[in-house]
């Protein structure tokens, strides 16, 4: 059994994509960041970033004790090596996964974030920081519209690089993008969202909490000035 802390943003949707399209046994232990639960002590024994989503693997495959991994990359990795899906072996195939699932990481995550912080939470709106993001925004949407001309997937076959980065481009509205600029990724952004297993995946997320986030003054500390609420253990 996994045990998956997870809240329903971009980077907990890929981990629960991943489970649901592997057929891994899990349980899922909500943590709301909006409420500060990302800074409690068993939360932060195994994932000292303070960030979801984390898992803890109570049979891993060395048949040791329980093995936590936080960041949700190296999670959509361990797992990938766990169950032998979604994870080349092959050195090729491998290294190009791998590429693009840091790709999305480093470049296609943070600057998301970004656009959506300033765009929609930022207390106060500041049109070079708009802009420079909905720009980069833009970037990034051709890198991977380049990417898939003539490919149903970022990597060739379907990979936990597409796990990765769907979560992503699902708030393209709100960050200010139209897929029907981007063709290809349009296409591929259909394709894996009508899968079985992505759909459950996104509906766990509306079960467990709201998105967009209505946040308050506590929530808004929590979030983005990294301390926990009044009152949080």
């Amino acid at each position: 059994m996994i045990d998956l802390s997870y809240w329903p943003t971009p980077n907990g949707h890929k981990v629960t994509i991943f489970l649901e399209e592997a057929g891994l046994p899990y349980r899922l232990l909500p943590v709301n960041i909006t409420k500060g639960e990302q800074f409690r002590p068993d939360f932060l024994r195994i994932s000292p970033n303070n960030k979801m989503p984390a898992i803890v693997d109570d049979a891993p495959a060395d048949g040791g004790p329980p093995l936590s991994v936080f960041e949700s990359g190296a999670i959509l990795e361990y797992l990938g090596m766990k169950s032998g899906r979604f994870l080349p072996t092959e050195v090729r195939a491998r290294t190009e996964v791998m590429q693009w699932l840091f790709w999305q990481m480093g470049g296609l995550g943070p600057m998301l974030g970004q656009n959506h912080h300033f765009a929609h939470y930022a207390p106060e709106k500041i049109p070079y920081a708009i802009d420079r993001y909905v720009k980069e925004t833009a970037r990034l949407y051709k890198v991977l519209d380049t990417q898939l001309s003539g490919r149903d997937f970022i990597a060739g076959a379907y990979s936990i690089a597409d796990m990765a980065s769907h979560p992503w481009i699902a708030s393209y509205a709100r960050q200010s993008q139209r897929l029907e600029d981007f063709p290809n990724v349009q296409r591929w952004f259909l394709a894996v969202g009508a899968r079985p297993a992505v759909k459950r995946a996104y509906a766990l997320g509306e079960v467990v909490g709201a998105s967009p986030m209505v946040l308050t003054d506590e929530a808004r500390k929590a979030l983005f000035s990294q301390l926990p609420p009044t009152g949080a253990r």
